[in-house]
Parts: structure tokens; sequence; C-alpha cells
């Protein structure tokens, strides 16, 4: 559904808002991509819906491939997106069932025009459970009413693809919760879900897949709640301080990928070798993929224990286990 491959995104005030970032989601997935202000999921969702278009990599969305895409065809591509805005973005001299249908007739209602909107909009209020509201006006509902009314208008032309925008940041524990609830109700019924969030309760006790962001780089995939996703950001923020780098988890998936080819090295040139002078040819190590060092700290602590460690291996030891490499 979605395909990030090492994307770059540079704003013309000099801003890197993204750097190598490659991620991918597929259909039917529930996916919350997490990280602090700043760290670049605004620019993100802007990417998903074509608002920004100025990158370096590629992106695709559906079967739209946003480096080529001619800007006549993005309306085409944003019908395949609903995107729910955390301040709502309701008109308010219309009623809940005007804001819903008026997603509709924006694009040309083409289901049925007229007819079709009279049937689609009372299916999707009652989908959300404002079936009682269709004659009110947003300033009469509560933040969660109002939120509600939002994920219908983004639902109202059956997207594939719903980007919630921190869908529940101006709402109370409770309205989250029913909120979140909603989405997942969402997403069991066949759409692809992107929640854009800092709920770290919520997104522990929802889980699904979670992918963290930080100042503009993936720094872990795959994670199963907000702790693991966090410890890791915190990890890598602080080795990118210290001038070094740590593994992540796509770095062990990689690893294990070269493991299976039979290509992995537990081994690397020691700090104590000389540097390489500078006419070595580096051509015939082309292919070599970057060496990466596997934990073994245990095994050295108990070699060091013994005198038996002579320091000429390639490790640093470190009181809480992990292995770092130099960049």
């Amino acid at each position: 559904m979605v395909i990030f491959d090492h994307v770059y995104k540079t704003y013309p005030n000099g801003t890197n808002a993204l750097h190598d970032v490659s991620f991918d989601i597929k259909d039917g997935e529930f996916v919350f991509l997490v990280g602090p202000s700043g760290s670049g999921k605004s620019t993100i969702i802007k990417l998903l819906t074509g608002e920004e278009r100025d990158f370096l990599g590629d992106i695709s969305v559906g079967n739209y491939d946003m480096q080529r895409i001619r800007r006549g065809r993005l309306p085409y591509m944003r019908r395949s997106i609903g995107v729910v805005f955390q301040d709502f973005r309701l008109i308010d001299t219309k009623t809940v069932y005007e804001n819903v249908a008026f997603a509709m007739r924006v694009i040309g209602a083409k289901n049925g025009g007229e007819y079709g909107i009279r049937r689609r909009v009372p299916y999707i209020l009652q989908l959300v459970g404002l079936s009682d509201k269709q004659r009110a006006y947003p300033t009469e509902l509560s933040g969660g009413e109002q939120q509600r009314v939002a994920i219908a208008r983004a639902l109202v032309n059956d997207p594939a693809l719903l980007i919630a925008d921190e869908p529940t940041g101006n709402l109370d524990p409770a309205r989250s919760l029913e909120i979140m609830t909603l989405l997942k109700k969402i997403n069991e019924l066949g759409t692809t879900m992107l929640v854009v969030t800092h709920e770290r309760t919520l997104v522990d006790r929802f889980g699904g897949r979670v992918i963290a962001i930080e100042e503009g780089g993936v720094v872990g995939d795959n994670f199963v709640n907000y702790a693991e996703a966090e410890k890791e950001r915190i990890r890598q923020k602080q080795a990118a301080r210290a001038g070094v780098r740590q593994k992540t988890v796509r770095d062990i998936e990689y690893e294990e990928r070269l493991r299976l080819a039979g290509r992995f090295k537990e081994y690397g040139p020691s700090d104590d070798e000389p540097d390489e002078p500078d006419d070595y040819d580096y051509e015939d190590d082309a292919d070599e993929p970057l060496e990466y060092i596997e934990d073994e700290s245990a095994d050295l602590r108990r070699a060091a224990d013994e005198d038996e460690y002579d320091g000429d291996e390639e490790y640093e030891i470190y009181d809480d286990e992990d292995v770092y490499w130099e960049e």
C-alpha cells in the first residue's frame, strides 16, 4: 500500500526534515508512527498526500509513484487516502450530515450522485456512532463527537488508506480510548491504518506495529509497544551524540540475511593496526558488506577476568552488554 525507499527531504530554508527513510505498509495493516515533535512525522504525511513533492528517493502510494505523478493526477490519488486531523477542521456553518456529504460532493460523488450521498452518509454516521447527530452543528458537539465527524468525513469516499494525525491530541483519556477503538474497528473492516501519535498508553494498549522516528530518520521498526520504540530511539540519539552507531532492528535483520548467505563476519580490523595507505585499492572489497560485530561481551569479560583477553580483537565492553562500533 505504502512504500518509502531511501527518502530524503530538505525544505527551501535548509531544514533537513527526512534522511534515508525506508519503510513499507502492507494492505490492511494497522501501524503507529511515533516520535517527538520535529522528528519528521508531519513531513511524512505531506509526502503521502502529495502536499510536498520535492524529495529524493522513491515513494509509492497504492499504484501511484509520487516521484513521477503529474499534478493533474493528484486529486485522483488523494481520493484513495482519507486524513483525520487533530484540529477536526469541520465547517461550523454546516450540520454533521452536510460536513460529511460535502466531502463526497467536492470530488463529484460519482457513486450515484445525490442519491449515493443520501445512502452513503447515514451509513458512515452509523458506523461512527453519530446517527442521532446528523442535524447538529459542530459547535453543539463534544470534542470526541467532533473527531468522530472528522473520521466519518475521511471515510465517506471509501479510502484504501486512512491517516490519523494525532487523532486523540485534543481529547481526554476516555474519549481517546473511544476514538482508538473506532479506528481499530475500521481497520478490521479492511482499511489500511496509519496513526501518528505520541500517546504511549494507547499505543501499548492497542498494540500493532510501531515505527519510531527521530530527527528525520527511522530508528526502529516492527516494535510491539511504545516502550520498546522509545528505548531504541533514546539509544540511537545517545549514540549519535557520542559519535558512534548502535545496531537497530533493521541492522539485525540485515545481519541475519548475511549470515544465511554465508557472508557474515564476526570480526573486523583491529583499532591497533595502522591505517591503510592512501593509495590502497578498495575495489577488491567493493562487494563486501558492512562488517558488524556480534555481541560476545560476556565471553570477553570472562576472558579478561582470566587475563586471556589481549585486546587485539575489535570489541568494546560496556556494563549494559551493548555492542557499539564506529561509523
